[in-house]
């Protein structure tokens, strides 16, 4: 048997090293989803999400905060998605690269990604809650996160389109297409994945927000009847079972797991409906 050499050890160290810092890398994200659902299986049931909270959150379910919390997403992805595809656009389109504009636009989404979400809370409740009229409501809370994930969300799009202009506009160009059929029938199909990254980014901050909703969409766990009620969201439900309610826990670790289920629920149709869509664009079948 050949003696390993010096420079095999070192090639065996930082193999097992790296090994290492893999396997704890998934075991720190492993751990916390084990806690949660084998904490919250045991409260999870169909009763849990179809019932209302009583006794201040102790018993019964979560069914208006999971309507109240689809308001406030379907809300702010609907208020933000339009503007921030617009900026993503400007970005790639619209000014010259490395020019002044864009390097002062994109620095300015990335400050404003920066920012702490109570500081968006404190903007939210001055204009939309008080000078806007819409108090502490689930409409006023959506355009607050709207503002929040409109930096982030905007940035990720850029960058997708920005990837696709590089690979495709100028064969675009080479048969005679027009900038915006290249942007509409070339570019936008083949950023579509990056597009669905942006949106899932997007869901995961707003379905995680608290803070923000705190100072905006109000602390009622009734159900809500329209946009302008107060409504609760999940991830205030779990702050308040599990810092303000004797006795919580149990149904923080339920409200917990039922988040995380929501948002891979979501995330599961972001990409279903991506698939559809660029299979619409680019002319493809299922079986092709």
């Amino acid at each position: 048997m050949k003696p390993i050499s010096l420079a095999q050890l070192k090639e065996l160290a930082w193999t097992a090293m790296l090994y290492g810092l893999a396997l704890g890398a998934i075991a720190m994200l492993l751990w916390p989803l084990l806690t949660v659902f084998g904490n919250g299986v045991q409260v999870l049931s169909w009763e849990f999400l179809s019932s209302s909270p009583v006794d201040a959150g102790r018993g019964g379910g979560i069914a208006p905060i999971l309507v109240s919390t689809l308001g406030i997403v379907l809300v702010s992805l609907a208020a933000a998605l339009p503007l921030s595809f617009g900026v993503a656009v400007m970005l790639t389109e619209g000014f010259k690269p490395g020019g002044w504009p864009a390097t002062v636009v994109r620095c300015s989404l990335d400050i404003l990604a920066g920012v702490p979400s109570v500081v968006f809370g404190l903007f939210g409740l001055s204009l939309f809650c008080r000078q806007l009229g819409l108090g502490y409501s689930i409409l006023a809370g959506g355009l607050t996160l709207a503002c929040m994930i409109l930096p982030t969300l905007a940035r990720s799009l850029a960058f997708s389109l920005e990837a696709a202009a590089l690979a495709h506009r100028a064969g675009g160009a080479a048969l005679g297409l027009s900038r915006q059929a290249v942007l509409l029938r070339v570019m936008v199909p083949v950023a579509l994945p990056g597009i669905c990254a942006g949106i899932v980014l997007a869901l995961t901050r707003a379905l995680a927000e608290t803070a923000v909703l705190l100072f905006t969409s109000g602390y009622s766990d009734r159900m809500p009847e329209s946009l302008l009620d107060s409504g609760r969201s999940v991830s205030v439900h779990i702050y308040d079972l599990a810092t303000n309610v004797p006795g919580g826990t149990p149904n923080a670790y339920g409200s917990a797991l039922a988040l995380l289920l929501l948002l891979a629920l979501l995330s599961f149709a972001v990409h279903a409906l991506t698939r559809w869509m660029q299979r619409r664009m680019t002319g493809t079948t299922t079986g092709s």
